[in-house]
């Protein structure tokens, strides 16, 4: 656990450096550079480096909103389980989670 307190110290004083604001920018432009390379993915461009990087850089800045927001991992599981549910549903099968 101690790695984890320690990726949100690093988090939180981020937002506190740089500011709620620029933070928000930043989920949205890492989001973007996210679907820049799936976009040249689907073009036929061999890119899972880069791919990989920018889920990291999304992963990240989705933690530093959960942050800002105050949001609760539990209420993220909820919504991620009645998502997965429909999913289910729609496919036809059996509902596991």
């Amino acid at each position: 656990m101690r790695t984890l307190s320690k990726m949100n110290e690093i988090l939180k004083k981020a937002i506190e450096t740089w500011g709620k604001d620029a933070q928000l920018d930043m989920v949205i432009e890492e989001m973007s550079e996210l679907t820049k390379e799936i976009c040249k993915h689907k073009r036929g461009k061999s890119n899972r480096a880069e791919i990989i990087e920018e889920i990291a850089d999304v992963e990240i800045m989705i933690e530093q909103l959960i942050i800002m927001l105050e949001i609760d991992e539990g209420e993220i599981g909820l919504f991620k389980r009645e998502k997965i549910n429909r999913l289910a549903d729609r496919l036809g099968i059996e509902r596991t989670v």
